[in-house]
């Protein structure tokens, strides 16, 4: 691995547990175990660097709508919550600026696709609001690292970045997506109740 993608990937570590606004550019390099002037001449600043792990993230996803079930390490990168072992950025997307808005959104139409790529093919189950799913898929994704603390405390560990807890608490949210949590429809019927006692105001789906 080169200097460069070590830098980048440990200050996606940094970014996603912490946001971008609080971790320093020495913060990176000592994740990286690279000097604070070699981080300043491939990215130049804080914000080239963030540029350039949005960029890696945008990249990855873009690739997931050619994932099929069973390609190594592909479909389940995607599903889990991770890529390669490199989380993506949790806390960052809780930044108010247009280049969060943006990765998101990007980030969305992406998955949109893959998934309804994998309706199309049978490995996916058809929804009856795909771009909701979609959305709320990508939000499930940095969800374990945006609330790091907490997931450490629940789960009786001191670093979620640790690749042990990545695959556990990845392996979770796979079973969830594959296998499903409910046995039966009764969640499903009490929110239709909700819906048709609250009036056709609260949506028609």
């Amino acid at each position: 691995m080169t200097a460069r993608a070590r830098v980048r990937n440990a200050a996606l570590e940094l970014f996603g547990a912490e946001g971008v606004g609080p971790v320093s550019l020495r913060a990176v390099a000592r994740r990286a175990g690279v000097s604070h002037v070699l981080i300043l001449h491939h990215f130049g600043t804080k914000e080239g660097l963030r540029q350039a792990c949005d960029g890696y993230v945008i990249s990855l996803v873009r690739d997931a709508p050619d994932a099929r079930p069973g390609r190594h390490g592909r479909t389940g990168r995607h599903a889990g919550g991770g890529y390669g072992g490199t989380p993506l950025p949790g806390t960052g997307f809780l930044d108010s600026t247009p280049e969060a808005a943006a990765l998101f959104d990007e980030l969305v139409a992406s998955t949109s696709q893959w998934l309804e790529q994998g309706v199309r093919e049978g490995w996916v189950q058809p929804s009856d609001d795909p771009p909701a799913r979609a959305a709320m898929h990508v939000t499930w994704l940095p969800a374990p690292l945006a609330f790091g603390e907490h997931l450490a405390r629940s789960l009786g560990v001191t670093d979620v970045h640790d690749m042990r807890t990545l695959l556990r608490f990845s392996r979770a949210g796979i079973e969830i997506f594959t296998r499903g949590v409910f046995a039966d429809e009764r969640a499903l019927e009490a929110w239709k109740a909700v819906r048709d006692e609250r009036g056709p105001q609260c949506g028609s789906r």
